[in-house]
């Protein structure tokens, strides 16, 4: 198996981020990888399909603004530089798959949550990543802390 030099790792920020990064850790060390971070926020005008008659574009700076540093302390645990750090406004597997090939990642590593019925129907991010990569994608298995 030939070694992967540029990883990207897909995080949601949530508590369960944690066990990504150890992951993401072990398998660049193990590779002398660089690790590029990344975490997509969906604009809230697609969760609410411009129904809110109200301005939300401050509260998605805010959102966005909130996502860096959450990113920030997440990459200080692996070292990884502000400009490898990227926080994206749109739709999660897409850009992810947009990122991984501008950074032409070799790895994509994200979560799953390993949900069933509905949520495994309607699909997921994870889900999303897997089936449009160009690299390979590691689904790393978090549990509920």
């Amino acid at each position: 198996m030939a070694g992967y030099k540029r990883i990207l790792v897909g995080l949601d920020l949530s508590e369960e981020s944690s066990q990504i990064l150890e992951k993401a850790g072990e398998i660049s060390r193990a590779f002398a990888a660089e690790v590029s971070l990344a975490h997509v926020i969906e604009p809230l005008t697609f969760a609410y399909g411009g129904d809110i008659p109200m301005d939300l574009s401050e509260v998605q700076e805010q959102l966005q603004t909130q996502a860096r540093e959450q990113l920030s302390k997440a990459a200080q645990r692996l070292d990884v530089p502000t400009e490898r750090q990227h926080v994206i406004l749109g739709q999660p597997a897409t850009e992810i798959h947009r990122l991984a090939d501008e950074l032409e990642a070799d790895l994509i590593i994200i979560g799953s949550h390993g949900r069933h019925g509905l949520a495994l129907l309607l699909g997921s991010t994870a889900n999303g990543v897997l089936h449009g990569a160009g690299c390979d994608v590691l689904a790393v298995r978090v549990q509920s802390e």
